[in-house]
C-alpha cells in the first residue's frame, strides 16, 4: 500500500456513522478523501467539519443518491475525471433491513428492491465503472462493508415479490457484496488490486442501529479501526477476495464460496444494472 498521505480514496455513506468516522480517520492521516452523500446540505456540513477537525483541506464531497442507477454512474464518472489517481474505494453506503427506511417492500427508482438496488446494486455499478481507474494505480484496495447478516440469494425471486422481509432482504444484499470481492479477487492480480469485505462491529451507535434498537453494543471505534485495517494496513497487501469479522479474518456463508451462484450473481447484477 503506497503512503497514506499519496492517497486518494472514495468513501461512500461518508455523511454519517462509520463512513463518517473513517472518512475523517483517512483524512487525519493526510489522504485526499472524496466524500459521497446524497444530502448537500449534510454533505457540505460533513466536509467542513472534518477539514476543521483533521486540518486536511483535501476533502472533497460528491453526490448521488444510490436509489438511483443513473446518478450513480454519473457519479463514478465524476470520479474517474477528477481523481483519475484514485487508490481506495469504500463501499459503505447502504441501507438496514428495518428502520428508518421502513420494513415494508419499497424499490428504487430503477424498480429494482431498495435494499438490493442500494446495497447492492450500487456498489457493483460503481466499483464496476472505477475498476479502470483503480487498476491503473496499483495497489489499490476495494473494501466492502458487509455484515455477518448474510442469507443466500434467492436466484427464482431476488427481488423478493413473496414473503417480503426486511431482513431477509438486507442479509442477501450483504453476501451479494461479499461473493463480489471474491468475484473481483479472482479476476485482478492481487499486486494490482486487493478486494475484501468485513463486518466491521455489532450493532455500532449508528443512525440505522439506534432508529432500530434504539441502543448500541460495539463502539463505532471499533467498526473505524476494522475498516482502517482492511483499507491501509501494509499487513494485508497482497491479501483479496476475503471476509473478515471485525479485526480477524472469518468465513462468509457458504453461498459465497460457490463459483456457480457467483456467476449467476454477476449475470443478475450486468442484467439490472445496464444502461
Amino acid at each position: 500500500m503506497r503512503p497514506v498521505e499519496r492517497l486518494t480514496a472514495l468513501v461512500t455513506g461518508a455523511t454519517d456513522g462509520l463512513g463518517r468516522s473513517v472518512a475523517t480517520e483517512l483524512a487525519r492521516r493526510g489522504a485526499r478523501v472524496l466524500v459521497h452523500g446524497r444530502d448537500p446540505e449534510r454533505g457540505a456540513e460533513t466536509v467542513a467539519q472534518i477539514r476543521e477537525q483533521t486540518g486536511n483541506e483535501r476533502v472533497e464531497l460528491h453526490l448521488a443518491d444510490f436509489a438511483s442507477l443513473a446518478e450513480v454512474r454519473d457519479l463514478a464518472e465524476a470520479i474517474a475525471a477528477s481523481a483519475p489517481e484514485l487508490g481506495l474505494l469504500i463501499n459503505n453506503a447502504g441501507i438496514g433491513g428495518g428502520l428508518p427506511e421502513g420494513r415494508e417492500r419499497q424499490q428504487s427508482r430503477d424498480g429494482h428492491e431498495l435494499r438490493f438496488a442500494v446495497n447492492y446494486l450500487a456498489g457493483f455499478t460503481l466499483t464496476e465503472r472505477l475498476l479502470p481507474t483503480l487498476r491503473a494505480n496499483p495497489p489499490a484496495r476495494i473494501v466492502f462493508v458487509s455484515s455477518l447478516g448474510q442469507a443466500p440469494i434467492d436466484f427464482d425471486d431476488p427481488m423478493l415479490t413473496r414473503g417480503y422481509s426486511g431482513v431477509q432482504a438486507y442479509c442477501q444484499s450483504k453476501l451479494a457484496q461479499v461473493m463480489e470481492a471474491i468475484d473481483i479477487s479472482e479476476s485482478a492480480p492481487a499486486s494490482e488490486l486487493t478486494a475484501n469485505a468485513l463486518h466491521p462491529a455489532t450493532y455500532m451507535p449508528t443512525k440505522i442501529v439506534l432508529s432500530e434498537r434504539g441502543a448500541s453494543m460495539d463502539s463505532l471505534e471499533l467498526g473505524t479501526e476494522a475498516t482502517l485495517r482492511l483499507a491501509i494496513e501494509p499487513e494485508l497487501d497482497g491479501v483479496s477476495g476475503r471476509f473478515f469479522d471485525r479485526l480477524s479474518e472469518s468465513r462468509a456463508a457458504s453461498q459465497a464460496y460457490d463459483a456457480e451462484a457467483r456467476a449467476r450473481l454477476r449475470a443478475l447484477s450486468e442484467e439490472l444494472t445496464a444502461a
